[in-house]
């Protein structure tokens, strides 16, 4: 296997550049930089020399032995000032040597994964971990880049394993008067009626991609119902162009708002009316689908909402001749920043209950597409120990998937295809 390297810090100029080289000729490479290697764990300083002997910088050298490394192999830090033109002064130096090459998206992490320091879902974790950009998206990746999701399963893999084992002693010894008794295959459905329990509670639960995409807001509404001004004050920017004449909005506009660590996607909508012009009807229709698929509908009519669970909005209440909308929820004025927020505040209230809870183990998609399959193996009964023991099995493989069992190289290029180079 040949050994990498790669800038492991953030892009330069920086303060620091921290280089890693891992693989069976890390240790070799950097000493011949480096003119000697530090003892394990230890950080001493280095003059970094190329073949001819010329000066590159004066750096921290770090050596870890391997297995117990971030990748399992024998690995070494390179931190040095993190100008570009030094970083690329190591980088093509160490390429020089032999046996060595860049890192690819993600390598360091994969071998790490190929040489059991982590597992899938651990991988996915430090992924989520990388990009999160909120304090809610980095706690639930955190989460299961320390192990929590994978400790969840091996839980649920071990007691699967004690199951299959009293089912097999069912099929082995069933005319041995003391294993094969009817007392034995009730344990085990009892068993697996606690497990599938358990895999319905996650499934009832958000994914942690909710974190991610956010609240899908929809503004709806009639032409002229004020749906363009309150995305603006929503948004404490202008977002979309405010004016009387109807159907100004032909077309939806987005725009990201993050509030208390939670993201929402406003989105305002063109009007609902029927219309001769084949733009507007294009407009009107997306509209609809839009509200159709919305997580969170404010609607600002004067009728009343297509969904009964919208939250009905009396835009513009400070309108001269505005008259008060029986049935709506909350008025919101232009110049009252205080309605607004009340409006937030229901907005945020309704959000809450489409998010993983903070103190939960939230599970990715894949994650729980994997945990649905092993639910409905669980789920059927059957008093033929053949039929439950092929059950056992399946929910076996399905949720060892989660760690990684039997994954297959396209998932795993997939996974570590969003990874930076470098980690």
């Amino acid at each position: 296997m040949q050994t990498i390297f790669a800038l492991s810090s953030g892009a330069a100029p920086a303060g620091i550049g921290v280089i890693r080289v891992s693989g069976p000729q890390a240790f070799a490479a950097v000493a011949r930089l480096a003119g000697s290697l530090p003892p394990p764990r230890t950080a001493q300083v280095r003059a970094l020399r190329d073949d001819e002997g010329a000066l590159l910088d004066r750096a921290l050298v770090l050596a870890f032995p391997g297995p117990k490394t971030a990748t399992g192999e024998d690995l070494a830090e390179l931190h040095c000032h993190g100008g570009r033109a030094v970083i690329t002064a190591i980088l093509r130096a160490l390429a020089a040597q032999p046996e060595m090459r860049a890192a690819e998206a993600g390598e360091f992490t994969r071998r790490a994964l190929t040489n059991g320091r982590i597992d899938v879902a651990e991988a996915a974790g430090l992924a989520d971990l990388l990009s999160a950009e909120t304090e809610r998206q980095r706690v639930a990746a955190l989460a299961a880049a320390e192990g929590r999701v994978s400790q969840q399963v091996r839980g649920w893999l071990d007691r699967l394993a004690m199951l299959a084992a009293l089912t097999e002693a069912q099929l082995d010894f069933a005319d041995e008067d003391d294993v094969g008794d009817d007392d034995g295959l009730a344990a085990v459905h009892e068993g697996m009626a606690a497990l599938a329990a358990e895999l319905h509670h996650v499934l009832a639960a958000p994914a942690v991609e909710r974190l991610r995409d956010g609240v899908q807001v929809v503004l709806g509404g009639p032409p002229n119902s004020g749906k363009s001004t309150l995305i603006n004050l929503l948004c404490q920017r202008d977002v979309a162009i405010v004016s009387d004449i109807a159907g100004t909005t032909r077309d939806r506009i987005e725009a990201t708002v993050v509030r208390q660590g939670l993201v929402y996607v406003l989105t305002d909508t063109a009007g609902l009316t029927d219309s001769a012009d084949p733009i507007e009807r294009i407009g009107v229709t997306r509209a609809g689908d839009a509200i159709a698929r919305a997580d969170l509908l404010l609607w600002l009519g004067d009728d009343e909402p297509p969904r009964e669970d919208a939250i009905w909005v009396q835009a513009r209440s400070d309108a001269t001749g505005r008259v008060p909308v029986a049935g709506a929820g909350i008025a919101v004025a232009q110049n009252d920043p205080a309605s607004v927020e009340a409006l937030w505040t229901m907005i945020a209230s309704r959000a809450e209950m489409l998010m993983p809870r903070g103190d939960a183990l939230a599970f990715r998609e894949s994650e729980r597409a994997a945990c649905g399959e092993a639910l409905a193996a669980l789920d059927g009964m059957s008093n033929d120990p053949l039929i439950v023991s092929e059950q056992l099995r399946y929910a076996v493989r399905t949720l060892g998937s989660i760690l990684g069992q039997n994954a297959t190289e396209v998932m795993l290029d997939a996974l570590f295809g969003r990874f930076c180079i470098g980690k």
